[in-house]
């Protein structure tokens, strides 16, 4: 494989068969926008590939029926964490198209449709979006989930200001290079299943795709994990299969397990009490940790806005569903919240407004019942490690 560089962002890749022009955008540059629409019309491809899935594809180009949303399934189905994740960083990258003028994803949507108009066929190369969130988080632990989520939520409300010039000083390899490599440091989970797992499969996808002259417009991030991968298959190096980056990871049985060490070690404290000082001091421990646990969810509750009923409730069984982890009181809170201020088609459409700001997580009923959902999972687990200290000394 040649690889010849054209430009900071654009790359010409010609293989034994097959010519592909790889340009790497950023996904919410005004500048990228034009730069691929250009590329098009002089190439003169016979297909486009682009870093989009089906699903998002859809979501972009087509009405959604908003009334026949549940957000109350997501909550039974245990993804309310990838939900707040994916919302958290929509609105991120929503707040930084505000500031440059420029929706997120506006030249993978332009380079579609100037193939449409040219009647060149067009490929959606990336893994679902869903299967990617869904990868990370079973491959994440406890403590790199509360950092994913933290650094999500960070940026969705932070106040910096970016102008198109830095913008576009980030589709440099060396400047985007040195972030993954902090990322990679930080959340090397996280990193491997957003970043090398989608460069391999944006690589492979791209060249598999039918067509002898292929441009693929993806984000700049992706530009040298492509050229390697898709190098790699011309030599005919084994890389993982489209298969092999779509199945989600079980955790193993120590995954399974570690949900209920915490619901275990407390029973044991418990019962070590009593048997080291009676049961009468075996039902202080226990009651203690229940009103600690209780208490510290009444207040997380309190602080997200929830319906008085829904805060009630989440009080009373916050201590019972910490000995049932499978279930949860953040299902509960979020279930409820959604069932008593049911969202409305005005919440799902002004969602991406809503929430890049504190104000619309509270206004916005959708966002809302995330934030219910969120923060008495929260209370509930600071009750239950805040308790435990004590617990030991009552042994």
């Amino acid at each position: 494989m040649n690889v010849e560089k054209i430009s900071d962002t654009v790359h010409r890749l010609t293989l034994e068969d097959q010519e592909i022009v790889l340009v790497g955008t950023a996904h919410i540059s005004q500048n990228s926008v034009e730069e691929v629409s250009t590329l098009i019309d002089s190439e003169n491809p016979d297909r486009v590939c682009v870093e989009l899935d089906d699903g998002r594809m859809k979501s972009k180009t087509q009405k959604k029926s908003w009334e026949e949303k549940d957000i109350r399934t997501v909550f039974r189905e245990g993804k309310g964490f990838l939900l707040l994740a994916n919302t958290a960083l929509a609105s991120f990258q929503r707040r930084m198209g505000l500031q440059t003028g420029t929706k997120p994803g506006e030249e993978i949507l332009g380079a579609a449709e100037k193939a449409k108009e040219k009647n060149i066929p067009v490929s959606l190369c990336d893994r679902e979006i869903q299967t990617t969130f869904r990868r990370a988080w079973a491959k994440s632990n406890l403590w790199n989930k509360c950092k994913l989520l933290a650094t999500l939520i960070t940026a969705a409300f932070s106040k910096e200001e970016i102008t198109p010039e830095e913008l576009e000083e980030l589709k440099k390899q060396d400047t985007l290079q040195s972030m993954m490599d902090e990322l990679s440091k930080e959340l090397p989970s996280v990193k491997e299943v957003l970043i090398d797992e989608r460069d391999c499969y944006l690589g492979r996808s791209i060249f598999e795709a039918p067509g002898k002259k292929k441009i693929a417009v993806i984000g700049a991030g992706h530009t040298q994990g492509v050229i390697s991968t898709i190098g790699k298959l011309d030599k005919g190096e084994k890389t993982p299969s489209l298969e092999e980056l779509t199945v989600i990871p079980s955790g193993g049985w120590l995954s399974g397990a570690m949900q209920f060490i915490v619901p275990t070690l407390l029973i044991l404290i418990i019962f070590a009490s009593a048997f080291n000082s009676g049961w009468d001091q075996g039902l202080r421990a226990f009651i203690y940790w229940g009103i600690v646990n209780a208490s510290c969810t009444f207040i997380a509750t309190l602080i997200s806005g929830a319906h008085i009923l829904n805060i009630i409730a989440c009080t009373v069984t916050a201590p019972l569903f910490a000995l049932a982890p499978v279930l949860g009181v953040g299902m509960l809170g979020g279930i409820l919240e959604a069932t008593f201020k049911k969202p409305k088609v005005k919440d799902f459409e002004a969602i991406n407004d809503d929430s890049m700001t504190l104000k619309g997580w509270y206004r916005n009923r959708i966002l809302h019942a995330l934030l219910v959902f969120f923060l008495s999972s929260l209370g509930s687990v600071f009750g239950t490690l805040v308790a435990f200290p004590f617990l030991l000394t009552m042994i």
